[in-house]
């Protein structure tokens, strides 16, 4: 099994749900975080044309674990293809692997319960 951690912009979370979904992805955790990359963050513009930087930036972490490594890879490429705008912050991706899954109310365990 595979776990699937991206940190993606908020305006393409959408996009990516949908074709998670069409591949029939369903089960996904969504949190909203906070965070920057190597660029440190942005520089505004403030008041007065004052400049300002802004080094916590809004991103989604979406979450998704799959039962193999072919799976993975078509989240991945879900993933990326949907996020993916070309610019700086379009966020990373991390993958892992995972011991074991346990359905809380069976008590099953292993890839069955995704």
């Amino acid at each position: 099994m595979k776990k699937i951690e991206a940190i993606i912009r908020p305006e393409a979370m959408d996009e990516v749900k949908r074709a998670l979904i069409k591949l029939d992805i369903n089960g996904m955790h969504v949190e909203n975080v906070a965070g920057h990359g190597h660029q440190g963050g942005v520089q505004r513009d403030g008041r007065g044309g004052q400049p300002y930087r802004v080094d916590m930036l809004p991103k989604v972490k979406l979450t998704v674990v799959v039962s193999t490594d072919e799976w993975a890879q078509k989240a991945l490429d879900a993933i990326i293809s949907n996020a993916r705008t070309g610019r700086i912050g379009d966020g990373k991706i991390f993958v892992s692997n995972v011991e074991d899954a346990i359905r809380v109310r069976t008590g099953e365990s292993g890839p069955d319960v995704l």
